[in-house]
Formats: structure tokens, C-alpha cells, sequence
């Protein structure tokens, strides 16, 4: 039963990534964009290359800021991880007796560090 909510979980973070794989290429650009923008506006001594810099820079902000929802896609790949990373992994059973004195003396030895 665990393993079916994980593909169920993986199955919708693909289509959620795959549903935002272009708007997340295009954040991607635009960062970069952005971030060569402002190292060029800090390396420059001319006011005019500067100015070129600054709006190149707004430009790609703006396009930054249309495509945040890309962030879903960045979630998605998280969720893939995780699923990922929790398929194989034993799931945790308590095996405790119904005997109330194998209990205490479970927990008594751990008290005392005997186990």
C-alpha cells in the first residue's frame, strides 16, 4: 500500500514537472541573463555601458518574475527525490507483546543500557 500512494505521489510530480519544464528553462535563462547584467554593471566604468546593463538587468527581472511559477517544477524534482530515496526503505513495524512484563523488561534493560 505504501508503494502505491509513492507512485501515485512521483506519477503527479512528474506531470507537474513535466508541465513546467519550459517555464523553468526559461527562469533558468533569465537568471543568467540577470546575473551577467550585474557583474557587467559592476566591472564597467562607463556610465553608458552601465545604463545598458541596468535595463538589460530590469528586463530579465521582469522576465524572472513571470516565470516564478516555475518554482512548482523545482518542488516536483524534490518530491521525485524523495520518493525516490524512501522506495526501498523498510517500513517501521512495532513488534510489541501483548505481555505487559516482557514490556518492563524490555524497557528495564534499556534503562540499565544491558541491550
Amino acid at each position: 500500500m505504501k508503494k502505491l500512494g509513492y507512485v501515485l505521489l512521483g506519477g503527479v510530480a512528474v506531470v507537474v514537472l513535466l508541465s513546467n519544464l519550459a517555464p523553468m528553462i526559461a527562469l533558468g535563462l533569465s537568471l543568467l541573463i540577470m546575473y551577467y547584467a550585474y557583474k557587467g554593471f559592476l566591472k564597467t566604468e562607463s556610465k553608458f555601458t552601465k545604463v545598458i546593463c541596468a535595463v538589460i538587468g530590469v528586463i530579465a527581472m521582469f522576465a524572472s518574475a513571470s516565470n516564478l511559477p516555475a518554482i512548482l517544477g523545482v518542488v516536483a524534482i524534490y518530491v521525485l527525490y524523495v520518493v525516490y530515496k524512501n522506495w526501498n526503505k523498510p517500513s517501521k513495524k512495532v513488534e510489541e507483546s501483548a505481555d505487559p512484563f516482557t514490556n518492563f523488561e524490555k524497557e528495564w534493560n534499556e534503562l540499565k543500557g544491558n541491550l
